[in-house]
């Protein structure tokens, strides 16, 4: 005997959403920094530094402004998930605003800095600092990927197109978010000490996270425009 699904309405109004631009802005900040880094690592040439500076401070307004909304005033906390906001707004916060920092020394300095080697040389001793934090919200992403295994905080309803289908399986689709926190969560706690060695091995499994997870960060998030707003239309 199956059961037919309650009807679930939403006041959209009370509760906007908006993690579809920030999981693409993520992503596409997430491959940014790979590609810059890697372009730093191997001496190429960055004479484009104003576009670096440009994608930087863009992707990192988004996620600054959406970030401290979301952590700030709770949109989500209306149908029953309050945990989202913790879990999507406060680490784009911290990327952003990193972000937004990473554009503005580009913008401002990075000219003075012309021999390739001393760009790497003043990449680590620039970024030393600030990898201390990069290296607690790494430690922060590994503590929401446990959370969201331990405590399975996804499951789409059956109203969501496509994600609904797997609603009941909230295992699987905990598992799989908390799986893109991991890689994130790894890179960044790798960070300072590939940025200790300038390069190596370490800087290599970074960048091999932030890529993979920058991937999926931007196709899951364009994917979240079309489940959105069937979820949208189906619950209104």
């Amino acid at each position: 005997m199956i059961l037919a699904q309650p009807e679930l309405k939403i006041d959209w109004t009370r509760m906007p959403t908006y993690n579809t631009i920030m999981a693409v802005a993520a992503g596409a900040g997430l491959l940014l920094v790979v590609a810059f880094g890697r372009r730093l690592l191997r001496g190429d040439s960055l004479e484009n530094v104003d576009g670096w500076a440009l994608a930087f401070g863009a992707i990192g307004g988004i996620l600054t402004v959406m970030g401290l909304h979301m952590s700030l005033t709770w949109p989500l906390a209306g149908q029953g998930f309050p945990y989202h906001n913790i879990i999507f707004g406060e680490p784009s916060v911290a990327f952003g605003v990193l972000l937004l920092a990473v554009a503005f020394y580009l913008w401002k300095r990075w000219a003075m800095v012309t021999v390739a080697s001393d760009r790497r040389k003043a990449a680590a001793r620039i970024a030393g600092p600030v990898s201390v934090f990069v290296l607690g919200m790494g430690l922060a992403c590994l503590a929401i990927a446990a959370a969201s295994l331990t405590y399975t905080l996804f499951a789409a309803p059956p109203q969501e197109p496509i994600a609904g289908a797997f609603g009941h399986m909230k295992v699987l689709q905990s598992a799989f978010v908390a799986g893109l926190y991991v890689l994130v969560g790894v890179g960044a706690v790798l960070f300072p000490f590939a940025l200790r060695a300038r390069g190596g091995p370490l800087a290599n499994v970074a960048g091999v996270c932030w890529g993979i997870s920058g991937v999926v960060f931007l196709l899951f998030g364009v994917l979240n425009y079309f489940m959105h707003l069937g979820l949208i239309v189906n619950t209104m």
